[in-house]
């Protein structure tokens, strides 16, 4: 339920509703805009005496909400949602280009493609630390070593960090990581979802192989509920019939999540479409749409790469890719 606030309505007015309506249990949600308030009202609001409410001198209009989500839903919250990340912000306007290999091999590669990738235009350096596999015979990952090489690269270029969490048990490891990524596996881990919410880190949450957009914003709201709202959320493709591509990107995501959503929302053309080839037109396709962000994978040496080498872009690819994005932005804006 949301009630729409006249303008007008003074702070001590709105305290005093507010206090009223945490007597019910409650909890609200508030989203002040330039002409009105907006108070979003979370938990059974069947309590609440709709005409009641809307009889009250401060109210404009009040209105039940019927999607499941709630704090994730635009309708609390009409202002797009940034997150910030030291001095990059995603959202409302701000764009990001997150960069790095699929995984973390060792020093020398780490840093050598942070530093390309910075000289290129990337604002955040991705690397994978623990890296979920299909096959248990696969490239697992350097784990905490990988996060440790990952801060080292930090230190080189100052580019904030993003890797992936696989198990509430490693969440320590994450303490000096700016954002923590949930994957495509992961993202109705709920338990590992709440604990997520329960830090102040932004999150990246990626969108499950077979979920469809409402999934996705209810695992948001898992963190939410807990008390994170810095979440970013991440189209990378989904699984259907069609075999001439590792996953199937849906560029529709991008508007429908911004009509249904206050977060941001950014695009992994490199796992959704699998082939390296295939990444620009996709990242551009991206942009066009809307994107507040692009997450590519990039590698010194694609054709060694211990993990995901025929998705990844080298350095100059990225470079090339990367202007031809702002183009598109700058032809849209």
């Amino acid at each position: 339920m949301i009630a729409v606030l006249k303008q007008g309505t003074t702070q001590a007015q709105t305290q005093h509703l507010i206090d009223w309506l945490k007597h019910m249990n409650l909890d609200v949600h508030i989203s002040e805009g330039q002409e009105v308030t907006i108070l979003g009202l979370i938990g059974d609001t069947t309590r609440v005496d709709m005409e009641l409410l809307g009889s009250l001198e401060i109210v404009e209009s009040v209105k039940r909400v019927s999607e499941p989500y709630k704090q994730a839903n635009r309708k609390f919250h009409p202002k797009d949602t940034v997150v910030q990340i030291g001095d990059v912000r995603i959202g409302g306007g701000h764009f990001a280009m997150i960069a790095g290999p699929c995984s973390v091999e060792s020093e020398e590669q780490i840093i050598e493609v942070a530093t390309a990738v910075k000289e290129a235009g990337a604002q955040i350096l991705r690397g994978g630390a623990f890296k979920p596999r299909t096959s248990p015979y696969a490239f697992q990952g350097m784990k905490g070593k990988g996060i440790d090489l990952l801060l080292e690269a930090k230190k080189v270029t100052g580019l904030p960090i993003i890797t992936e969490i696989m198990n509430i048990s490693t969440l320590e490891l994450f303490n000096d990581v700016d954002i923590i990524q949930v994957g495509a596996r992961n993202m109705q881990n709920f338990d590992l979802l709440k604990e997520l919410g329960k830090t102040k880190k932004p999150i990246l949450l990626k969108r499950g192989l077979a979920n469809t957009l409402q999934e996705l914003l209810m695992s948001a709201e898992y963190i939410m509920s807990e008390g994170n709202e810095n979440i970013i959320l991440c189209e990378r493709g989904i699984r259907t019939f069609e075999t001439c591509t590792r996953n199937t990107l849906d560029i529709s995501a991008v508007s429908v999540l911004h009509e249904m959503t206050h977060l941001p929302v950014v695009v992994d053309p490199s796992h959704a479409t699998g082939k390296s080839r295939l990444v620009p037109p996709m990242a551009a396709a991206a942009a066009a749409a809307g994107a507040d962000g692009i997450m590519v994978e990039v590698h010194n040496n694609p054709a060694c790469a211990l993990c995901d080498g025929a998705q990844s872009l080298t350095p100059q690819q990225f470079a090339d890719l990367n202007q031809r994005v702002q183009r598109i932005r700058e032809a849209i804006l």
